[in-house]
This record gives C-alpha cells, structure tokens and sequence, in this order.
C-alpha cells in the first residue's frame, strides 16, 4: 500500500463521505411510508436453502399498485419462508398469497406511526451527521500526522483544514436534505 500525502488525504476523505451518504440514502429506503416500495423488503432475510438470504435474491419484487407489494418467488417453495420472515419483521404487514404470488397490502400510516417513524428517521439521519463528522476528524488527525513529516506551513496546513471544513459542511447537508426529503414523504397523507 502507498503512503498517502498530505494532498490525497481531502479527495480520499470526500469519496468516503460519498459512500457514507449512499449508505444512508440506502438506509433511508427501509423506513417505511405510506406508498408501496420494493425497498421496503428487498433485504428481509428469509431462512432459505439451509441459510439465510435477502429476499430479492430469492424472489421478483414489485409494487404493480401504491399500496400493494407483489413478490413472486423464482421457487414456489419459498412461499412460506419468505412470508414467515415477513411476519417477523418489524413492518407491521401481514402478507396473503394465491400459491404463486404473495401480495402485501400497506395500510395508510396512522397519526402515532407516523411520528415514530419520523423519530426513527431523525435518529438515522444524526447517525449520518455523525459518520460524516467522524470520517472529518479521522482526516484531521492523519492531516496533524503528516504535517509533521511533510514539514508544511502553518499556513498552509489552516488552508487544507478549511477545505476539509467546507467538504464536511457540504456532505452534513447532503444528510440533512435526505432527512426532509423522507420526512415529508412520511408525513405526506
């Protein structure tokens, strides 16, 4: 492995805020709203073969209505496994099945279930402000480390310390916006 310079240390932490922010919008998509959405189950593991495995490796996820789910699996006898990881899960639905097909109905979202998932939602999101603002003091400290060895200015090193700033002010943002974004989806009757 190369040893990183000082100028590589704000594009290599920007790519991990990156893949940070995609984490979260990815954990986003499990939240719950009231519209039918394949993200919704997609990762459900369901005990199959002898071992668990996320659902959309084992099945054809779509959502043909607004409020319907309909998961045909590419092996019928996966029809009760998928839908008793369904019945354990934390989603609150209860799937029905014609012997082919197993549909979920998504009830509309009631007043108190809303605001839990809304404070769902806002523990998630402060947990992206704080991967961000940890990824930024992992930058600092290597940045400290190397401003030693590297023998740079004062000047120089504030410079590199305002870039990594405004990086993790931006990418803090980014979180903040996906949460209203999924807020209002929530809210929205």
């Amino acid at each position: 492995m190369t040893e990183t310079t000082l100028a590589q240390i704000i594009p290599q932490t920007e790519t991990r805020m990156k893949k940070a922010i995609e984490a979260l919008r990815h954990e986003l998509t499990t939240i719950r709203t009231g519209r039918a959405a394949p993200a919704l189950v997609e990762g459900l593991e369901v005990e199959a073969y002898g071992s668990p495995m996320p659902l959309i490796q084992l099945a054809q996820i779509h959502a043909p209505e607004p409020r319907t789910i309909q998961i045909q699996p590419y092996d019928r006898n996966l029809i009760k496994p998928i839908e008793k990881a369904i019945l354990a899960s934390d989603l609150g639905l209860t799937p029905s099945n014609d012997g082919q097909v197993i549909r979920l109905p998504i009830p509309a979202l009631t007043e108190e279930r809303r605001k839990d998932l809304v404070r769902l939602l806002h523990k998630k999101v402060e947990e992206g402000r704080v991967e961000i603002r940890t990824l930024r003091r992992h930058s600092h400290d290597e940045m400290r480390k190397k401003e030693k060895d590297a023998g740079i200015s004062a000047d120089e090193f504030k410079r590199l310390e305002q870039q990594l700033q405004k990086l993790t002010d931006r990418y803090i943002l980014q979180v903040d916006e996906l949460g209203e974004a999924k807020e209002k989806e929530i809210i929205q009757v």
